[in-house]
């Protein structure tokens, strides 16, 4: 199936494709109409403060709960209309391992086997390839329970692979998980998409969404507030500078009183030119200089974080470290 993408030219169809999304509970609107397209083997980071409706947002898509209005397409399939088939072409991975303990690695592995009904010869072919895939296989016949956190996240997401899905959602899949694993988990999920899936990631780590995503939305009280690149999104924030540092204090003296605009600090012989750090800008700076006959000892761009955008659009403070943030405090269901 293909469509247009945005400049008029066929594509491949989004692998998500949501229009006018809702979803309340008694008075509270978790989710009030929000537009989302995931383009085919991209990853899509969703990111909001607590509450914010990111795991409801997951749950409507993957078919765990049903939207009071709006229009989904997953994979082709309507949302609504063809739900069985939306669910043949997804996995996902919650925010709360799915992993038994009482049993070993290796039999969480085929009893999602068993679940999509594979043969008993196929399923212990795909367990055997999953758990090598994912450094579990030395650990198989050991009980869940002795796992360590990345090791069970590991496990929980091979889990889920097991149906080979075309679209996977991962809610918060990092969450509480030092940051080693949570090294380990990006390259698995850089791999996921390399190999041709499309992931749909929540998460509250801002670098998280920085490292891994193509697109970040930003979803505040039910709403998307935001969307682009992660670049796109930290020149929506004001603060980005360009700073040029000089050793001869004539040189410095005399580019300070040419640029005008310039933030001075003349114990450092530094000047900080406010920027959006586009090309454009800076070839402009570099042009002023050259007119100058001017050059600068130390160039630099600096550009407003996730974490400012995180702030400015929702008013929240980020969360930092590797902390176990908090679930989205959403109605029970």
């Amino acid at each position: 199936m293909t469509t247009t993408t945005h400049d008029g030219r066929p594509g491949p169809a989004p692998a998500i494709e949501v229009t006018g999304l809702r979803k309340s509970y008694g008075e509270k609107k978790v989710l009030d109409g929000i537009d989302l397209r995931v383009p085919t083997g991209t990853v899509f980071s969703l990111l909001g403060p607590n509450g914010a409706g990111k795991t409801t947002a997951v749950a409507v898509l993957s078919t765990l709960i049903s939207a009071d209005g709006g229009r989904a397409r997953i994979a082709g399939h309507d949302l609504t209309g063809e739900s069985q088939a939306v669910r043949a072409a997804i996995g996902v991975t919650g925010q709360f391992s799915a992993v038994d303990g009482l049993i070993t690695g290796e039999e969480n592995m085929l009893l999602m086997a068993d679940l999509h009904h594979l043969s008993r010869r196929e399923g212990r072919r795909i367990t055997g390839e999953l758990l090598e895939r994912f450094d579990l296989a030395a650990a198989a016949k050991r009980p869940a329970a002795t796992y360590s956190g990345g090791m069970k996240r590991r496990l929980d997401l091979a889990m889920t692979l097991v149906g080979d899905p075309r679209i996977i959602f991962l809610d918060e899949p990092t969450t509480g998980l030092d940051p080693r694993s949570r090294h380990t988990m990006w390259e698995i999920i850089r791999g996921l998409v390399g190999r041709g899936a499309t992931v749909f990631l929540t998460t509250q780590y801002l670098e998280e969404a920085d490292q891994l995503a193509d697109r970040i939305a930003v979803l505040d009280g039910g709403r998307l507030v935001a969307e682009g690149t992660a670049e796109e999104l930290k020149r929506l924030v004001p603060g980005g500078h360009v700073k040029l540092r000089f050793r001869a204090p004539e040189v410095y003296e005399r580019v300070a009183r040419a640029l005008s605009g310039a933030t001075r600090d003349d114990r450092a012989l530094t000047l900080h030119l406010p920027s959006d750090g586009t090309q454009r800008e800076l070839r402009a700076i570099l042009d002023a200089l050259d007119a100058l006959g001017a050059e600068a000892d130390e160039l630099s761009v600096h550009t407003p974080d996730l974490d400012d955008v995180f702030f400015a659009l929702t008013g929240t403070s980020a969360p930092t470290g590797t902390a176990r943030p908090a679930a989205d405090k959403e109605p029970a269901r």
